[in-house]
């Protein structure tokens, strides 16, 4: 088993949402260097609080990791041991900036692969996403499962995975592939490009009625922030999990009534909520595989929905500046 103590570990996209609460696992691991690299598109350093008390050492560095060569120089300063390939642009933003959002997923993992394969560091562990299947054609959605995309987004997510397993089978690279489905927890971005548990919140705290795009009868699978870090630096310290992708997940389904119905149970809110059209692209269904994960990793989800959605909602209401004005 392999492990982060001692390590010299570097997560891009630190400052955001995953990212955070992979810096928060890692720093609990005692790495001998840890790095938070984020260009704060999104990311936010008070989302590095508690690493930093908990990790003094931790460096945070403002770098866009599409900018090769800013890159190539970072890692040339100290030496790093594994990186954990975190950043990302939101599926809402390849709906409005689909050529620019595509191509920034697709550099960010290219530059990392390329900078693997001269030597910079020695593993990389990189986070695709469920979107990269599409709606499921099947149920449970395990790893083999078609990659029918839906979106620019998850076509880039998909491409960007493809490529580092291509650098694995070409150069040999040592990495491994998690792919989380829906994630939800403190944190996560209630500003631009927001997602639906944050925006659901926000409306509910501005006394606005909830929106649902579509019939809400979609599904997805909610992991929550913390057992998607915890999953991720499993992926790294089992090391029969190289050349792997392993769906991060609870197995379980939601669809967008049940969750607009637990949020506004937990915020007292009596009126039903608003239907919408559905969004462009929107994935009907989403139930992961999880087989893979457990016998592979010994990974099972440690936050249920019920804890986990009413700690969220907590947070936003003693956070409210976290969310868009």
């Amino acid at each position: 088993m392999a492990s982060l103590e001692g390590k010299s570990v570097v997560v891009t996209g630190g400052a955001g949402f995953i990212g955070s609460h992979l810096v928060d696992a890692i720093a609990a691991k005692k790495p001998s260097r840890l790095v938070a690299l984020d260009n704060f598109f999104l990311g936010n350093r008070d989302n590095l609080k508690d690493a930093s008390a908990r990790f003094p050492k931790l460096e945070i560095v403002d770098l866009d990791a599409t900018d090769l060569p800013k890159l190539r120089r970072f890692f040339e300063t100290k030496p790093v041991d594994v990186v954990f390939d975190l950043a990302t642009i939101p599926l809402p933003a390849s709906l409005e900036k689909p050529h620019w959002s595509s191509k920034v997923i697709c550099d960010l993992a290219l530059n990392l692969c390329e900078l693997c394969r001269e030597g910079a560091f020695k593993t990389l562990i990189h986070c695709s996403s469920s979107e990269a299947y599409g709606s499921a054609q099947y149920v449970p959605m395990d790893e083999e499962h078609p990659l029918k995309t839906e979106t620019p987004y998850a076509a880039a997510k998909a491409a960007a995975a493809l490529l580092v397993d291509s650098y694995r089978r070409t150069f040999g690279m040592d990495m491994a592939i998690g792919r989380p489905f829906n994630n939800y927890g403190p944190r996560q971005n209630g500003r631009d490009f927001s997602g639906i548990i944050p925006r659901l919140i926000q409306r509910i705290m501005k006394g606005e009625t909830p929106v649902i795009f579509g019939d809400g009868k979609q599904t997805r699978d909610y992991l929550h922030a913390n057992d998607t870090a915890r999953g991720l630096v499993l992926l790294y310290e089992t090391e029969s999990a190289r050349g792997q992708t392993v769906n991060l997940a609870s197995g379980q389904e939601l669809s967008v009534l049940q969750i607009v119905e637990d949020v506004s149970r937990l915020m007292d809110w009596k009126k039903p909520p608003k239907f919408d059209p559905p969004r462009p692209a929107d994935v009907r269904r989403h139930c992961a595989g999880v087989e893979k994960a457990r016998k592979l990793l010994n990974f099972a989800p440690q936050v249920g929905w019920k804890k986990g959605i009413e700690e969220t909602v907590r947070w936003y209401q003693a956070n409210p500046g976290r969310l868009s004005p």
